[in-house]
């Protein structure tokens, strides 16, 4: 519980309505993030890049969806440097996860302190809220990214926000109080899910309804962009990286290149594989031993020798 002055939480609500049409204050300029730059850095096609953002903009929202490990995360923030470059705008990172709920993300009572140690419940603004209220302030595009949605009940989460997404502009009663909540249309949302936990309920057709769906899958040309100039040769990994996924004859289960983005490869690639690569494919293969023995360290160490 936070302790504070109750002048201080006078105008801790606040009503979204009343900010439409203010005009806008003067915010930093975001620096330009030619898409280029971005492919060049991701090691991801320039082409696919050009196409995520056009349906990001079209549909105001989408979801980078794929397996675990292939760089959706990082792929999601730069999309969001190139969606802000130029103007005004800005980006906030959200991690969901299970104990996420609506009074987090959208407003919900807080049990605060007074000084007089009584303690009461005002009604306090969400993290989402809080985000759509600054971006009213700004004439650039704001990018908010909910990380991990697969970890949280999305649709209990979003409630009301999930209609909102097709109503940009018109201001929308939330559940409790007196507040309303308006969705700029400068407002993107960047969602990323793993795809090989991916949900098959009303309520995850509900979001595929109102998200455009991003595939990010494994793409070798990413772990030959890093170790570019690193010393590390790729290309027996990459061999190995393929028997794998041959193996594994499941797209939303192929092991992803982030286990290997590191410059000191070449020094801790036995750790890498021993530690964090194979305790995964004992999940991935759990029924498939004789499978499994093939990709042991032990058996595939001189295929990746640099």
């Amino acid at each position: 519980m936070i302790e504070r002055d109750d002048d201080e939480l006078d105008d801790a609500p606040g009503v979204l309505d009343s900010l439409v049409g203010r005009t806008a204050e003067a915010h930093r300029e975001q620096p330009v993030a030619p898409l280029s730059r971005i492919a060049d850095k991701t090691g991801r096609d320039l082409a696919t890049l050009e196409r995520f953002v056009a349906a990001i903009e079209r549909r105001g929202q989408a979801v980078l969806y794929g397996p675990p490990g292939v760089g959706k995360s990082h792929l999601a923030k730069e999309l969001a440097r190139h969606l802000v470059g130029g103007g005004d705008g800005f980006v906030r990172h959200l991690v969901l996860h299970g104990a996420v709920t609506y009074e987090d993300f959208v407003q919900g009572h807080r049990p605060v302190v007074r000084k007089d140690g009584t303690t009461w419940f005002p009604l306090v603004r969400g993290r989402f809220v809080q985000f759509a209220e600054e971006a009213l302030r700004r004439r650039g595009t704001c990018v908010l990214i909910l990380d991990e949605m697969h970890r949280a009940d999305v649709g209990r989460v979003l409630g009301e926000i999930v209609h909102l997404l097709e109503h940009r502009g018109e201001p929308l009663p939330l559940a409790a109080g007196d507040t309303s909540i308006v969705l700029a249309k400068n407002i993107r949302i960047l969602g990323t899910t793993s795809s090989s936990d991916a949900r098959a309920d009303a309520a995850d057709l509900v979001l595929r309804r109102r998200f455009a769906y991003l595939r990010v899958t494994p793409d070798p040309n990413v772990l030959r962009a890093f170790h570019r100039d690193t010393g590390f040769a790729v290309e027996g990994l990459l061999g190995v990286l393929a028997r794998l996924d041959h193996t594994l004859r499941d797209p939303d289960r192929a092991l992803g290149v982030s286990y290997f983005l590191r410059r000191d490869l070449a020094s801790t690639l036995e750790d890498v594989w021993r530690f964090e690569v194979e305790p995964t494919l004992e999940l991935l293969l759990r029924d498939r031993p004789s499978e499994l023995a093939r990709f042991r360290w032990d058996a595939v160490r001189h295929r990746m020798s640099p």
